[in-house]
């Protein structure tokens, strides 16, 4: 006599849905049956960070859907994303969320998969904003620099050039509170807010550090241009920084910091310049032409070459930089870097011919562009974002 899988026990189900790593793979699960969708959560809050998915500049579908390109099976997918619509930035993603701003204030986190939003403090708190006018007259910033000196930026100037990357310490579903870290893209700054603050904070001292963040251990670890690394800790009622002294890395055009396992590793990304005719016009190009990765010996500190990442995978660009396990996700190569173009975010006239995009080997230090053919404009440059259910 067959068996009936539908009278599996409820613990069972649920016992079995625990060793399921793959989202897709757990929806899948739950569709099998009603008793099987009845005996387990619907938000799988036991995942691993999921193998992430190419936000592409351009919609193969009608507005207001977004394209995202799946690497798992080479399919394009249309979200239902009128919050991430034209004429709003994507200015970054982490664990999962979008950071979305539009010609207002407002600092909008979005999650593509659920569709969930939450607001940050706006634009107009950070301690650099001296006054901010939405009337129909002036609409515009004044901010104050680095020297004391006010200036004016237009509500498009700020949207497109304010932020240069955002990043959070863990999803804002979270019950346990996240914080999220911004590097300014004109300053150099960093500010962070916490979950429920009404204003961003400056963390002082650590300008400069603005290359890239990262989240590990309870503390935010910056970069700049060299590779010194300021460790911010927010945890307490203000921020406190120390710096691990580095010798200096010269000769990247620019630098990430990735949280690999237990390894915190730089990766300097070197780019080559080139122009471009495009109507009788000579354009700027630039195209990555390597990368190097070193491992933090916290023992220096300093940083130590790695010429083999093994199965690891790395995840660069716009996005929260972060690492995976090729071995769990078909179709993902190990001991690679899958880099996308986040220069052109700031500099338009780099955006003409095919994204700065592909996967550079370490093996053989080769570079296969991969996902050109689904980016039928050039700007914004497309974004790397982890599905995430919660």
């Amino acid at each position: 006599m067959a068996a009936d899988w539908t009278q599996l026990p409820p613990e069972l189900l649920e016992s079995i849905s625990r060793n399921l790593t793959v989202y897709a793979d757990y929806l899948r699960f739950r569709c099998v049956c009603q008793s099987w969708l009845s005996s387990v959560p619907t938000t799988p809050y036991h995942l691993p960070p999921q193998l992430p998915w190419l936000m592409l500049p351009q919609s193969h579908f009608h507005r207001p859907h977004r394209a995202f390109f799946n690497l798992s099976n080479d399919k394009v997918h249309a979200l239902y994303l009128p919050e991430a619509a034209h004429g709003k930035r994507r200015c970054g993603s982490s664990h999962g969320w979008l950071v979305v701003l539009e010609e207002t204030p407002s600092v909008l986190l979005l999650n593509p998969l659920t569709r969930a939003k939450l607001h940050l403090p706006p634009l107009s708190t950070f301690p650099n904003v001296v006054r901010f006018d939405y009337s129909e007259i002036g609409r515009e910033y004044v901010l104050r620099s680095s020297t004391g000196e006010l200036y004016t930026r237009s509500l498009r100037q700020m949207r497109d050039s304010f932020f240069k990357k955002l990043v959070l310490s863990s999803s804002p579903a979270r019950a346990n509170g996240f914080t999220a870290l911004a590097i300014l893209n004109q300053t150099g700054d960093l500010a962070f807010c916490r979950n429920g603050d009404q204003s961003w904070t400056f963390i002082d001292g650590a300008r400069s550090y603005s290359e890239d963040v990262v989240y590990m251990e309870g503390l935010f670890f910056a970069v700049n241009k060299y590779g010194g690394v300021a460790v911010c800790d927010i945890r307490g009622v203000s921020p406190s920084v120390s710096f691990l002294e580095t010798p200096r890395q010269m000769g990247a055009d620019m630098q990430y910091l990735v949280n690999s396992g237990d390894d915190l590793l730089l990766v300097p990304r070197y780019l080559d310049l080139d122009y471009d005719n495009v109507d009788d016009e000579s354009n700027v190009v630039y195209r990555t032409v390597g990368f190097d990765v070193f491992k933090m010996n916290w023992s220096g500190p300093r940083w130590e070459k790695v010429s083999d990442l093994g199965d690891r995978v790395l995840f660069i660009g716009l996005n929260s930089s972060f690492s995976l396990s090729a071995s769990d996700f078909p179709g993902c190569v190990g001991n690679s870097i899958y880099f996308t173009d986040d220069y052109s975010e700031f500099n338009f006239e780099s955006a003409f011919g095919e994204h700065d995009s592909g996967i550079f080997r370490l093996c053989d230090e080769t570079i296969q562009g991969q996902w050109n053919l689904h980016c039928q404009v050039h700007w914004p440059p497309p974004l790397w974002v982890t599905p995430n259910p919660c």
